[in-house]
């Protein structure tokens, strides 16, 4: 039976019944703003998800109410087809928090065709969720698209290095997350990439040099080498 097509005050309305104080208080300790959060677990936004069919208008009412898990959830009833990059642009202006930004770009931004020209134009913009978005897309298209060559990964390289100086906490541990999944995603691009890792640990940029180490210690450990089959 097909689902129903249900409206977004429909939706917030399930989201608000399934709200949690506690939750809500945990969220701040893990740096996510609660101003506007319900207190709404991932897998409960999920299931409210699978309650409707994907609408555009849905998604669109969701984001424009404001809830910070309603927003989450308009990433999963969003029509791909139907989010444009202009929609993209008005979305990532609003992120103000790494799990909106993050889940956002995985159920949402990473297959779309206009995904590889927001990478290079978010990854160049000064704001640090639109900055964090390129390059959670990136660590999201390296798990998800399986059928990309090789080569489209090793283009971005320049791009993670150029933004390695970005000292800001949610740039640069989702500019190591992009780094570390290219890397594990075949035996051609892990040593790429574990190259540009050790170069970045050797900089005199503190923010680079973590990135570097962080990079480095994932993708030179022996659970990845041995997956890779580079042992």
């Amino acid at each position: 039976m097909a689902k129903p097509l249900l409206s977004s005050e429909t939706l917030l309305g399930e989201l608000k019944s399934r709200a949690d104080p506690r939750y809500r208080e945990g969220m701040a300790r893990y740096g996510i703003p609660i101003e506007r959060a319900l207190g709404v677990s991932m897998p409960e936004t999920r299931a409210v998800a699978r309650l409707t069919r994907r609408s555009q208008e849905t998604a669109e009412g969701l984001w424009q109410s404001g809830f910070h898990e309603a927003r989450i959830l308009a990433g999963f009833v969003a029509e791909p087809a139907r989010t444009d990059r202009g929609t993209a642009d008005r979305w990532v202006a609003d992120f103000d928090a790494w799990d909106l930004c993050d889940q956002v770009c995985g159920s949402l931004f990473c297959r779309a065709e206009w995904a590889p020209g927001a990478v290079c134009d978010w990854a160049g913009d000064e704001r640090e969720f639109v900055r964090r978005a390129a390059f959670a897309i990136l660590a999201w298209q390296a798990v998800h698209l399986k059928e990309a060559p090789d080569e489209t990964f090793l283009g971005y390289l320049p791009l993670i290095e150029n933004a390695a100086g970005d000292g800001r906490n949610y740039v640069k541990k989702a500019v190591s997350w992009a780094l570390r999944q290219i890397g594990k995603r075949s035996a051609a691009l892990h040593g790429p990439a574990l190259e540009l890792a050790r170069k970045l640990s050797a900089t005199d940029s503190r923010a680079a040099a973590w990135i570097g180490r962080d990079a480095a210690r994932e993708l030179d450990s022996a659970a990845v080498r041995d997956r890779l089959g580079l042992t």
